[in-house]
C-alpha cells in the first residue's frame, strides 16, 4: 500500500475555491482502480492557532493507494490534469510526500 500525504497551499483566500475543486473531483478519483482513501483535512475549528497548524490557507490532501504504478495512474489521470489546470493559478505550492508502510 502506498500513502500520500500532501499539504497543498492556496494563494492567500483562494483555499476555498481550492478546496470546492478539489472536492468536485474526489467521485472520480475514488472510482479509480487502487484508490483505498482519498480526502481533505483542514485544522479543526475552535482549536487555537499552533505550531502544528497548518493555517487558513492550506489544506491536507490525504490518500491511500493499492500500489505505486494505481498513485501513478491517477496522477497522468484526464480528471487529475483538467484539475490541475482549473487550479494553477490560485496554488502557491504543494508539498507532497509519498510513503509507505515501515
Amino acid at each position: 500500500m502506498i500513502q500520500v500525504i500532501a499539504f497543498i497551499t492556496a494563494k492567500p483566500g483562494q483555499r476555498a475555491q481550492v478546496l470546492a475543486a478539489f472536492n468536485a473531483n474526489c467521485t472520480a478519483v475514488r472510482a479509480e482502480y487502487g484508490c483505498i482513501e482519498y480526502g481533505a483535512a483542514i485544522d479543526a475549528a475552535g482549536l487555537p492557532p499552533s505550531r502544528g497548524s497548518i493555517g487558513p490557507d492550506t489544506f491536507i490532501a490525504i490518500e491511500k493507494w493499492a500500489s505505486l504504478a494505481d498513485l501513478q495512474a491517477h496522477a497522468k489521470s484526464a480528471h487529475m490534469q483538467a484539475y490541475g489546470a482549473q487550479t494553477k493559478d490560485w496554488v502557491e505550492r504543494k508539498l507532497i510526500h509519498v510513503l509507505e508502510p515501515a
